[in-house]
């Protein structure tokens, strides 16, 4: 979680981080996007066969995160990492990472 420094306004109202990532699964290569408001609780999901999306394509590993600073602003990545050019994208992240 990102820290915000102190002030008289820290109680009424935290800032919620959200997080676009791409996973990739061990088994098959596949590549999985999503956004979420906690990138460890979600990942757990995933690697546990808790998404109904991602359970037969166990192990994931995380490939890509990217922050944002509101929903929207995630939802709309998240589209576009859906969209191919976010794909091709994506295609030259998994080049890049050695697994």
């Amino acid at each position: 979680m990102v820290e915000w420094p102190a002030c008289r306004q820290a109680g009424r109202r935290a800032r919620m981080v959200y997080y676009v990532y791409v996973l990739k699964s061990l088994k098959s290569g596949h590549f999985y996007k999503g956004m979420t408001d906690n990138i460890e609780r979600r990942l757990h999901q995933h690697n546990s066969g808790l998404v109904k999306a991602t359970k037969s394509q166990l192990p994931w590993k995380l490939l890509h995160v990217e922050l944002c600073d509101s929903r929207a602003e995630a939802r709309k990545l998240e589209k576009f990492f859906k969209s191919g050019f976010g794909r091709e994208i994506i295609a030259e992240l998994a080049e890049v990472v050695e697994w």
